[in-house]
Order: structure tokens, then sequence, then C-alpha cells
């Protein structure tokens, strides 16, 4: 027998959970090392502007499709299809949406055993067991394999205690732990010499460097992935809300928190980076752009780190403590768009689609780690690169030109009797319509084109 479905039970809790979902590595990392590499504030500034302009709007197409239709991703696009043919095209979508959050998972969970490896070396290390810390901050298949595993029975066991038992519980109490470690953190960087020159590429914008399009484009994507689209996280989210909720609010809050986390990242990284220049360890090529973007969290913070001694190790300690909180808030989130998939169409219970799906992302995760040259670039790439985009395009194809006008504001009007009155419904239906698959569209061809 299927477990019923569950609802969040506060508006606190949903928004610490969807937020959750977006704030993940890519804003803790991902997102300040690409404003180092796209002139600091300048990349900074256009961000800000287009996550409200795309990341929101497309936000907010899953949203209320999962709201109305209270199911899964192959369900609610099924339940707003005009027809035979778009309730096919929708289903299909769903199935490839969840296919890819669990490929998503397969990689995240084997940088997300990495980031833990990192924080119990710092512990041990503190203890005096070197060789213990030297083995958990070594690239080898066993630390590999062991912490990925770690990593996915945490995952599991949050996702089989449902919605507000283990995802509404564990994501109200995880998220401003990640804040406040945060913003710990950042604030003793502030106190290191040579962060004061991080600060300032990072505040002062070129104005003139904002208007390139390569950068434009590269906040595009970071606007849009940074929200956790294109992949049904937010449309199973927002299939546990309640009719009650005004959605465009609660969407906005989402938004905002998810920026604001990586708006503080960046003052953490960016100074972090600037730190480790002036001790000594090198960030940049000879021609001037960042070593590497990817490996940067795995070579110049610890060598960072090395340089401050004592101090450095509990900073270590700390900030892959904050990376793995950020990696968990996220993969429970992917783990739940299979699970309800299989729970409402096939009828199993969730604790036991919770633990074969989990592991089946943690075979395939081995898989990768056996095949580590060919497939882990290989999967990020076909999953984060040219799956997510067109994903979300179809999710606001649906949600702007195959559902009624008139049965989406009935949905909108469940929170808010007036929808038709606000500047939201005034703009956003012709905005998903044209504006977000155009933006969205231009994200895809920059992968194409590299």
């Amino acid at each position: 027998m299927a477990s019923p479905r569950g609802e969040f039970s506060s508006r606190f809790g949903f928004i610490m959970a969807a937020a959750g979902s977006a704030v993940g590595l890519g804003n803790i990392w991902g997102f300040p090392t690409q404003a180092a590499s796209n002139g600091g504030a300048a990349f900074l500034l256009v961000y800000l502007v287009l996550a409200f302009s795309l990341a929101y709007p497309a936000l907010m197409a899953e949203l209320i499709i999962g709201r109305h239709a209270h199911a899964n991703a192959v369900n609610a696009l099924r339940q707003i299809a005009p027809n035979s043919l778009s309730r096919r095209i929708g289903a299909g979508t769903g199935i490839i949406g969840f296919v890819i959050a669990s490929l998503i998972l397969s990689f995240y969970a084997i940088v997300a055993g990495w980031m833990m490896a990192h924080c119990l070396g710092s512990i041990v290390e503190l203890l005096g067991f070197a060789d213990a810390a030297r083995w958990l901050t070594e690239f080898s298949f066993t630390r590999n394999v062991l912490f990925m595993a770690l990593f996915m029975v945490l995952t599991i066991g949050i996702i089989s205690e449902g919605v507000q038992g283990g995802i509404e519980r564990w994501s109200s109490r995880l998220m401003p732990m990640l804040l406040i470690t945060l913003v710990v953190l950042a604030l003793y960087v502030f106190t290191l010499d040579g962060a004061a020159d991080g600060l300032r590429v990072y505040l002062l914008p070129d104005f003139e460097r904002a208007l390139s399009p390569q950068l434009i484009i590269s906040a595009l994507g970071a606007a849009f992935f940074s929200l956790s689209l294109g992949v049904g996280t937010m449309l199973i989210y927002g299939s546990y809300v309640s009719d009650r909720e005004n959605l465009p609010s609660l969407g906005g809050m989402v938004t905002l928190v998810d920026i604001t986390i990586a708006v503080l990242a960046g003052f953490l990284v960016l100074p972090a980076m600037y730190v480790a220049l002036h001790n000594g360890v090198e960030i940049f090529n000879a021609g001037g752009t960042l070593i590497s973007e990817d490996t940067l969290i795995f070579t110049v913070l610890p060598a960072l780190f090395n340089t401050m001694g004592l101090a450095g190790t509990v900073v270590s300690l700390t900030f892959f403590f904050l990376m793995s909180i950020a990696a968990l808030t996220s993969s429970i989130s992917m783990l739940e768009v299979p699970v309800a998939y299989t729970i409402e169409e096939h009828g199993v219970s969730r604790k036991k689609a919770v633990v074969l799906i989990g592991g089946a992302i943690a075979i395939i995760s081995t898989v990768i780690l056996l095949n580590f040259g060919e497939l882990f670039g290989f999967v990020i790439a076909l999953t984060t690169r040219y799956a997510q985009p067109l994903l979300g395009f179809m999710f606001c194809i649906y949600a702007g030109w195959l559902w009624h006008r008139d049965s989406l504001l009935q949905e909108l009007r469940k929170g808010n009797p007036t929808a038709e009155n606000t500047l939201f419904w005034k703009i956003w239906p012709g905005y998903v319509r044209v504006v977000c698959p155009l933006i969205i569209l231009a994200i895809f061809a920059q992968s194409l084109l590299g």
C-alpha cells in the first residue's frame, strides 16, 4: 500500500526545505568562483538582476504546477496537458526529470562524501592522528566509496521519515545552522591579511564588464541553476504546499533566501581566495584566470588552511562542515523526486521506495567511481549542462502555453482571492510564455558552444 501524501506544516518549513534544495554546493562554492572568474562585483550585479528576472519566474512555474496537481511531475504535467499527445510528452518529461535528478544525486553524493571526509580529516588532525587525516583528505577509491555510502545513508534516513518528519524537520534545523556557520566563518576570514583585496573585487563593479555578453550568459546560467530548477525538485515541493498559501509570496521568499546565501558565500570565498594569495598560494595562472574553478575547493583552500597552523585546522573543519550541510539539504530534494513518483505511480511504501532507489543511486555512484576519468565529467555535463535547461524549458512551455489560463488563475486564487489584480498576474503569464523559454534556450546554446 502506498504511503499517504505529506504536506508542509508551516511556511517556515517549506521555505527552509525549498531554500535548502536550492542552496547547495553550487551556491557556496560555484557562485563565488564564477564571480571571481567574471569580474567579481560586475558578475554579482548582473546575477542579482537576472535571479529575479529569470530564476523566480521559472521557479513559480514549477511551484504552481506542483501545488495544482498535488502529485509527482509525471502526473502533474499529465493533469495540465490539453490533449493525449501533450499528456504523453508531459509524462515523458516527468520521467526524464526524475532520471536526471537521480543521476545528479549520483555524482553529488561523491562530491558530498569528499566534503564529509575533509571535515572528519580536520577533526582527526586536531586529535593528533596525522596518518588518518592524510588518508581522509587524499583521493582514493576506498575513501570515496565509503563516504559516498555514508552520505547516501544520511539522505535515505531523512527521506524515509516523510515530508514533515523528514524533509521539513531536518531542513528547519540544517538551514539555520548553515546560515550561522557561513556568517561566522566569513566574519573570521575578514580579519585575515589579504581579505580586503577580495572584498574590493567582490564589491566594486566594473560597469563596462557588466555589459559583456559572456558575463551575462554566465550570470544567466548561475541564476537558473542556483534555484535547483528543471528536474522537478521544486515541483514536488510545491505539491506538498497547502492550498491556503500565497504561492508568489512563498516563491519570492525562497528566491530571496537562496540569493542571500549565494551572496554571503561570496563574502566568504573571494576574501579567502585573496587571503590564500597573500599567503603565497597560487590561485591564478599566467593568463590571470583562476587555476580551476572546479578543483579550487580541494587545492587552494586546503593550502590556505595549512598556512594558518592550528587556526587553519579549525577553519577547515568549519568550512567543510558548512559544505556538508549544503550538500545534504540539496540531496534530500533530489532523492524525493524519484521516490514520490515510485510511491504514487506504483503503490510502493515510502521506506521501501527510499531504500531501493537510494541503493540504486549508490550503485551508480560506485560505477562512476570505478570509471572516474570517463564518467564523472560526462555525467555532470549530461545532467547540468544539457538536460537541466531543456527540462526547465519544458516546464515553462507547459505552464505558459499548454495550461489553460483560467485554470492557472484559479490555482493562484486559492491562496489569494484577488490574484488577478496583482502585479504578478499582470506580468508573469506572458513572461513565462516568451521570456523564460528564450533565456533558457540561450543558456542551452551557451552550453553547446562552450
